[in-house]
């Protein structure tokens, strides 16, 4: 099996990506619409976004023209 690179982003590169409040990504995790990886034990460890999960988020919530 070959290994994929994935890049990590933190929760204030995403809030500054989506140009959100970091509370609003924090929010978006807890109700589950934001999958997030914890490294460490709560309630300190480190918390990051996938880029494939944060793009599967955008594309969940991208609006049709039709």
């Amino acid at each position: 099996m070959q290994a994929v690179h994935e890049e990590y982003w933190t929760l204030d590169e995403v809030a500054e990506r989506l140009k959100v409040n970091r509370r609003t990504v924090n929010r978006w995790i807890e109700d589950g619409s934001l999958s997030a990886i914890r490294f460490g034990a709560p309630p300190r460890g480190a918390i990051r976004i996938t880029e494939s999960d944060l793009q599967e988020f955008i594309q969940q919530r991208r609006s049709s023209r039709d």
